[in-house]
């Protein structure tokens, strides 16, 4: 978690479209079932505001990929148990 938090940072802090004040945020959103969300607020002028969207949404896939932080996805294990030859 503080891996993914320091990414986070790094990520915002190296677009120049972020500004200074107010500064960003980064926190634990919460525990999911699966996973801790991370919550990012950055301020921006109004222009930027879509490019900066979707440039950090990239940004931190492609960060976190060469980091090695993986994103969980739901997973669902099944287990087969065989037929009982008595039924």
């Amino acid at each position: 978690m503080l891996q993914a938090k320091r990414v986070l940072q790094e990520v915002v802090a190296s677009d120049t479209r972020v500004l200074a004040e107010p500064a960003a945020e980064v926190y634990v959103k919460e525990h999911a079932e699966s996973s801790i969300n991370m919550l990012v607020r950055v301020w921006v002028r109004p222009e930027n505001y879509w490019d900066v969207y979707f440039h950090m949404h990239e940004q931190v896939k492609l960060t976190f990929d060469r980091e090695g932080i993986s994103i969980p996805f739901p997973q669902r294990d099944v287990h087969m148990i065989p037929a009982s030859k008595t039924a």
